[in-house]
């Protein structure tokens, strides 16, 4: 986790200005049907802030996390919204969020952690609360310019639900990148806590 931060602590320009301007409304709207008005979401990883502000001003109830110290000062900058240094290994929350989402995030998770992690997100979400994520997809754990990668296909994610407690599928959709210079296929995963 450490190397991945540095990482992005190391390239967070080129990051944010690769990232802050792509557009994602096909990717809020499955996730924001399922909110009520004015929810409390949190953005889990939130990188440049892109998606913060974007809830912001639709007139959500927003907080952030990133582990990464430069990606975290960008965010606040762009949004004016405190966001925390803090890791998703590190989520404490008890029945606080109505959604939590979490783009381009949980890649980062080792596999071997989900379990954990999904654990501390759904005990974070309130009842009937929705996790958005979504990972790379494929079924692999590589390295890549630095960065540790976890790709989840189908699969993967359906083993990853049997292990979880009252959480159902709301949906599961594979997309391609929205980047311009991009062509990289994404599992997009919605799961409700029940």
């Amino acid at each position: 986790m450490n190397q991945t931060s540095n990482y992005y602590n190391q390239h967070a320009q080129a990051f944010f200005e690769n990232t802050y301007q792509v557009e994602m409304e096909s990717l809020y709207a499955p996730f924001l049907r399922y909110l009520p008005e004015q929810a409390s979401i949190l953005d889990l990883g939130c990188g440049s802030g892109r998606d913060i502000l974007a809830f912001k001003k639709k007139g959500y109830q927003v907080e952030a996390i990133d582990y990464s110290a430069e990606l975290v000062k960008k965010a606040r900058e762009l949004t004016n919204i405190e966001v925390c240094q803090q890791s998703f290994y590190d989520l404490a929350e008890n029945n606080k969020y109505d959604g939590i989402w979490a783009c381009a995030s949980l890649l980062h998770c080792d596999r071997d952690r989900l379990p954990e992690v999904m654990g501390r997100i759904f005990k974070a979400l309130k009842p009937n609360g929705v996790l958005y994520m979504s990972f790379k997809y494929g079924n692999t754990d590589r390295e890549k310019d630095g960065r540790q990668f976890t790709d989840l296909d189908e699969q993967q994610a359906q083993a990853l639900l049997d292990q979880l407690d009252g959480v159902e599928l709301l949906q599961q959709w594979v997309s391609v990148d929205k980047r311009p210079d991009r062509n990289e296929e994404w599992l997009n995963i919605l799961w409700k806590k029940q």
